[in-house]
């Protein structure tokens, strides 16, 4: 890894020591400049590789408040009128500095991250040229190129530019290669669907940032991963014990206030691999148990109003969970699933989604028809049955007339026996 100081030309100012960790860490600081000296060396050397300094020079109080989110506290050390210390300013507040003139006195080569800032905070509407920029300097560059390209709905464009980032990156600061390996595998699946190429990448992506101190980016690998082996899977039990060992990383990395969205999800996806993978044992029961729990979880970060259709996907899997549980409150268990079901019902109307309204209907009535509630039951499963026969969904109505029937033997030998 090639580094040099270097003089800013005509003004004295030594500048920054390349590479710089700019581009791994979370935005702002992320994109911070380390600036020179014998004090910040061994920090800028950790951060490149995607660690944090055990010790924080007092050069460095800025970059260690706005990596621990305390940005305000940040920009109050950035006390600076030097080029760097400006730019490190214009980061956290871009309204302090005019960016033509911080640009210049910035000068080569870290004059264009200005332009990349601006970008990144929608205060520009497209990304720098690539210039003369090289290291991750350029990776950065054609990072954004690559984002505006999706923008603009050429994904094609944008794979080719991150390919290229990659490479430029993988030289110089291996965990932002691997951060925009991560991004292109992103692009590929969203465009080309889940395959062998976008699990390459993404477990490329996390070799590149093992042993960082990035735990959320992890994490959003580890979920990408799993959700990728998920989408594949199609019930091979093999592919879904690999996708529940990422969903079990993703949760080891985050809690649900690091990264809300991220452990939701991961606990949300694991509960349905487990409850979709095939029991062949009868441990395997066990997993229901964890889906369960899972799914609590998940709902504790899912709500009606936030998060509407996660909700209640969640809300349905937990309520079809509870009723196969073995557990000694068997009873509890069925009614609160039709108290789930009915918080769903809510939320899926007839104009919207009436094939879902009629299969939560239909679960609903089939526990209803357990717990010996058969007038209950009958008027859900009725109204079932009228919106499948209506989208002529046979097999449907065929699993509806069967539980409709069972009640009418059920309420027959009841009165027989009366």
């Amino acid at each position: 890894m090639a580094e040099a100081m270097i003089d800013h030309v005509g003004a004295g100012v030594t500048l920054p020591v390349r590479p710089q960790p700019i581009g791994v860490f979370p935005l702002p600081a992320g994109f911070l400049l380390v600036p020179a000296g014998e004090d910040t060396e061994p920090s800028r050397r950790d951060l490149v590789s995607g660690r944090m300094p055990k010790q924080w020079p007092a050069a460095l109080r800025a970059h260690e408040l706005a990596l621990a989110g305390d940005l305000q506290s940040a920009l109050a050390e950035l006390r600076g009128d030097d080029p760097v210390t400006r730019y490190n300013r214009f980061v956290i507040d871009p309204d302090s500095e005019d960016p033509d003139r911080l640009r210049d006195e910035l000068g080569e080569p870290f004059g264009v991250l200005v332009d990349l800032v601006s970008f990144a905070l929608g205060r520009a509407d497209d990304p720098p040229e690539l210039g003369s920029a090289d290291g991750e300097l350029a990776a950065l560059v054609l990072s954004a190129q690559a984002s505006h390209a999706v923008d603009r709905g050429d994904p094609a464009e944008a794979l080719r530019l991150l390919d290229q980032a990659v490479q430029l990156a993988l030289g110089v600061a291996q965990p932002l290669a691997g951060v925009l390996l991560g991004a292109a595998a992103g692009i590929r699946k969203d465009t080309e669907g889940p395959g062998p190429q976008v699990i390459d990448a993404l477990e490329r992506a996390l070799k590149l940032l093992d042993e960082t101190d990035l735990p959320v980016g992890r994490a959003e690998l580890h979920l990408a991963l799993a959700q990728t082996l998920h989408e594949l899977a199609e019930g091979r039990r093999d592919l879904l014990i690999q996708a529940v060992k990422h969903y079990h990383a993703t949760l080891q990395l985050v809690t649900s206030e690091e990264a809300p969205e991220v452990w939701a999800a991961a606990h949300a996806n694991l509960a349905t691999a487990y409850l979709t993978m095939p029991m062949v044992e009868a441990s395997d029961q066990l997993r229901l148990g964890v889906a369960v729990r899972s799914l609590r979880a998940a709902l504790k970060v899912y709500t009606p109003e936030t998060h509407p259709e996660r909700w209640a996907s969640a809300q349905l899997n937990l309520a079809n969970a509870l009723v196969y549980l073995p557990s000694k409150h068997q009873r509890d268990n069925l009614v609160e699933a039709v108290e789930l079901y009915e918080a769903v019902l809510r939320v899926r109307d007839r104009e919207t989604d009436p094939l879902g309204r009629a299969r939560v209907l239909a679960n609903q009535g089939n526990v209803l028809a357990h717990l010996g509630m058969f007038e209950q039951a009958k008027a859900k499963l009725h109204e079932a049955r009228f919106i499948f026969e209506e989208f002529q969904d046979g097999e449907s109505v065929r699993a509806v007339r069967g539980v409709l029937d069972e009640i009418a033997r059920q309420t027959t030998l009841s009165r027989t026996q009366g």
